[in-house]
């Protein structure tokens, strides 16, 4: 094994590094990681993970709700990282996105990457009506417009909106996290809300090595689905839904209760993005789910986090290290190996 091996052997030890300290990015002086206003929080556990320190800027809004923007520190020739979901008020976070990226590029940064942990508008990427926009496709544009170099995403609702971009698209996944969560339980079984969760629910049944369900439904309105069948025995097991978004608990609450009619003993959820708007909070909390797991590419809210059927895994060392890798030049793909 070479010595470049070596000082990534750590990463296959969870959580990414878990207490070992991270490899130090290629002079740190040339890279610069601020923060918008949508997760402080997990850009803060970023950068204590990286050890680069969070850059000044002021993020703020007039009177009449248009958004201000200055980068309060020098970034002429660096590499720049601007972490930001695009989570409750999501039309703010992007436009607050697209105009720290303005600010970046005439400000001269030599790299501009988006850290995008929860990339918005990713449920609408395709024309499934008549007249209606991909307004996925329209972020994605707009991103590019302003001047971004590089996108760092993680879970997309669908992995060909990497497509949407001529840019670079880093897509990482939460995965291994969930993997090893789950990994100690006995008589588990892995199981997609859906047609276009099958993969990413495949793939959890691989490396948990257990087997694997779906569900077919039918979509009536926006948020509200009608589960149609389940497709795999689940009796007996303790099932995990697989899933990249919660947004308002509808169809995960009839997904659950399907799976326990057809005879499962136990339901939980691995789910990459707590949208969690409106009543999803008291549907879980009333749901016949045992267990919600999520991670925090959105910062929850207080009532989320008082739910004892919540918990959030924190996904601050893999996107540290694939900001470091990035920075670096080096392999992005040897994380999930």
């Amino acid at each position: 094994m070479g010595s470049s091996q070596k000082a990534r052997q750590r990463i296959l030890d969870p959580p990414f590094g878990g207490s070992s300290p991270p490899s130090p990015a290629k002079e740190m002086n040339e890279i610069t990681i601020f923060s918008g206003s949508s997760n402080l929080s997990l850009a803060e556990k970023i950068s204590s993970y990286s050890k680069i320190p969070l850059g000044d800027i002021e993020l703020s809004s007039f009177a009449d709700g248009e958004t201000y923007v200055q980068v309060k520190e020098n970034v002429r020739g660096k590499d720049v990282f601007f972490i930001q979901s695009t989570s409750k008020y999501a039309n703010f976070h992007i436009m607050e996105t697209l105009l720290v990226t303005d600010a970046l590029r005439r400000a001269s940064a030599k790299r501009i990457n988006l850290v995008i942990p929860y990339f918005g508008y990713a449920r609408q990427d395709r024309k499934d009506r008549p007249r209606v926009p991909i307004s996925a496709r329209v972020v994605a544009d707009l991103i590019e417009k302003m001047g971004a170099s590089r996108v760092i995403t993680v879970d997309l609702h669908a992995g060909q909106i990497q497509g949407f971009f001529s840019l670079p698209v880093d897509h990482l996944t939460a995965l291994p996290l969930f993997v090893d969560y789950f990994r100690a339980m006995d008589h588990v079984m892995v199981i997609s809300p859906d047609a276009g969760g099958a993969q990413r629910a495949m793939d959890m049944a691989d490396k948990l090595g257990v087997s694997f369900a779906i569900l077919f439904k039918r979509r009536r309105r926006p948020n509200e689905a009608e589960i149609i069948q389940v497709v795999g025995d689940v009796d007996g097991k303790k099932v995990i839904i697989v899933d990249d978004i919660v947004d308002t608990a509808g169809t995960l609450i009839k997904a659950s209760e399907a799976i326990v009619k057809a005879g499962a003993s136990e339901v939980y959820a691995a789910i990459t993005h707590p949208v969690l708007s409106g009543p999803a909070i008291d549907r879980i909390r009333d749901s016949k789910i045992k267990e919600v797991v999520v991670t925090n590419t959105i910062e929850i809210s207080h009532k989320a986090k008082e739910c004892d059927k919540i918990k959030v895994l924190d996904i601050s060392h893999l996107i540290g290290e694939a900001i470091i890798r990035v920075h670096e030049e080096s392999s992005i793909s040897e994380l999930f190996r």
